[in-house]
């Protein structure tokens, strides 16, 4: 199973399924559009429980199995914005609701969307969601949360090519078991489709379609074996999939195939089509910035903890937080180190000029070219910024910094940038360090 919790425990109408009085032989056709415009409702929930067994330690004995248990409950309305060759390319979506849970061992962990981002453009690329709110920066636990959802127009690689009869079988696209597994690729395995009847839901006709299959693959966790058994509803008056329940088995493997953890769990999810929002009417979305731009793909970094806040590009990654100490590097070789200070500690940007100097120098770097210290940002939220060429081990990089003031404290920013796209590096650190904010007294 995907490793995110999600689904919907019980079809509102599930008691209501009759078979219909048709011969068995009677094709039906199973095939889903998803036009520019189309809209959808989705609700989904689950339930998982399993153990995990941390990695052993050199010269330790093996860790014991952590018990591990979970649920997650999401209901939102989506719109689609851009779609090619039968594939869903980009999406605006608001969210009524989006609730994790997890227990790993003793250790509890939610997660949300904040209130002020619940409205998201994804954009698809290849099996992986990239989402944006055009209203907020998102934090990384919260992009994490929304692509590890299942995006249900891949859910159209369960649905047969061809017209099918009540016993026909067919095979899942690995878009669509990838989808609901989370797998990066399938290294093995399929998932088998089989129409079992023609059904009614009230009035309207269903065709119920069973799946099970075994695949293997990898994905961030490493090697996994996943086992799915499951069936859906496919509702024949508006040509969509309505209704999906999934039992899995996730079973975490090493390099050599051996078991170091399972989870099983279940998802449910049931989709309205041709639904109407007025959250993403025309009117509603008209003057939103729904294409991806370097102001609304900003990242949030936001550790109450430590009191601090700020806004940084997603070409760079928050690597550690030690101590008043939070380091981001790219995966160019890039980097940044941000110190906080308490207010009586700060240099002034002439004193951590020299300090810096001095620093570069015993390290044997030879210093090319020094900017001196200009303002930035008056008070309350004062900010200077100085830079130095140098040449270190062969290689030139510019190192570019910051003083922070501000009520509670400050801070000092020193960028290490290499010359390929300086511009837009210097741009992007002087975005961080305009952006930084000191929530709580440093040092307290």
């Amino acid at each position: 199973m995907k490793r995110h919790v999600r689904g919907s425990f019980l079809l509102a109408a599930a008691g209501l399924l009759l078979p219909l009085a048709a011969r068995a032989d009677d094709a039906v056709r199973l095939q889903e559009a998803h036009p520019v415009g189309y809209q959808y409702h989705v609700s989904s929930r689950v339930d998982l429980s399993g153990t995990l067994t941390p990695p052993a330690e050199k010269g330790k004995p093996a860790p014991k199995p952590l018990a591990v248990t979970g649920e997650s409950a999401i209901e939102y309305d989506e719109k689609v914005l851009a779609a090619a060759d039968g594939q869903v390319l980009k999406t605006v979506r608001v969210y009524r609701r989006i609730d994790f849970k997890r227990k790993l061992g003793q250790t509890p962990q939610q997660n949300t969307l904040r209130p002020e981002v619940r409205r998201l453009v994804l954009l698809r690329n290849k099996n992986t969601e990239v989402p944006f709110s055009p209203d907020g920066p998102l934090t990384w636990g919260e992009i994490d949360l929304v692509r590890t959802d299942v995006f249900t127009p891949a859910l159209t690689g369960l649905l047969p090519e061809k017209e099918v009869r009540r016993g026909d079988r067919w095979t899942a696209s690995a878009a669509a078991v990838q989808e609901l597994t989370d797998l990066e690729a399938i290294d093995e395995g399929k998932v088998e489709c089989r129409l079992e009847e023609v059904t009614k839901v009230g009035d309207r006709r269903h065709a119920r379609v069973a799946f099970s299959g075994t695949v293997r693959g990898t994905n961030e966790d490493g090697p996994s074996r996943q086992q799915l058994d499951g069936y859906f509803f496919f509702d024949l008056e508006s040509n969509h999939l309505s209704y999906l329940s999934l039992k899995g088995v996730h079973t975490m493997l090493e390099r050599d195939g051996k078991e170091v953890g399972r989870v099983e769990g279940r998802f449910v999810l049931t989709r309205q089509a041709n639904q109407r929002c007025r959250d993403l009417t025309d009117a509603a979305l008209r003057g939103l910035a729904v294409e991806p731009n370097d102001d609304n793909t900003r990242l949030l970094y936001d550790d109450p903890s430590l009191g601090v806040r700020f806004l940084y590009p997603r070409r760079w990654r928050v690597a550690t937080v030690r101590g008043p100490q939070v380091a981001l590097d790219s995966a160019d070789g890039n980097g940044l180190l941000l110190t906080l200070e308490p207010p009586g500690r700060v240099p002034t940007a002439a004193q951590f000029l020299a300090e810096s100097r001095d620093f570069l120098t015993k390290q044997k770097a030879k210093v090319l070219r020094a900017d001196a210290p200009r303002p930035v940002q008056a008070a309350p939220r004062a900010l200077e910024q100085f830079a130095l060429e140098v040449e270190a081990g062969g290689q030139r990089v510019v190192m570019d910094y910051y003083v922070a003031r501000q009520a509670a404290g400050g801070a000092t920013i020193a960028a290490r940038l290499l010359p390929r796209d300086l511009a837009t590096l210097t741009r992007e650190v002087d975005g961080i360090a305009r952006s930084l904010t000191i929530t709580k007294a440093v040092g307290k």
